[in-house]
């Protein structure tokens, strides 16, 4: 698992990132852990300066990449 950063958000408790196998890490605040494939980093980057976290999960994360749980 890549390291994880907190995050400012109601819904989302950390995200990390791994270059080499281009996956984010997201850690749900009600306790899930996701691993979303194939993510470049300028979305991760994106992800990290968005006004809100939790709804740019909602619309450019979760519709787009494929899941697994961690």
């Amino acid at each position: 698992m890549p390291r994880m950063q907190p995050v400012e958000s109601s819904s989302v408790d950390a995200v990390g990132f791994d270059a080499v196998r281009n996956e984010l890490t997201i850690r749900f605040v009600s306790g899930g852990t996701y691993v979303y494939a194939m993510v470049p980093r300028a979305v991760f980057e994106a992800l990290l300066g968005a006004d809100s976290i939790g709804r740019f999960v909602n619309e450019h994360i979760k519709p787009r990449y494929p899941v697994r749980s961690s």
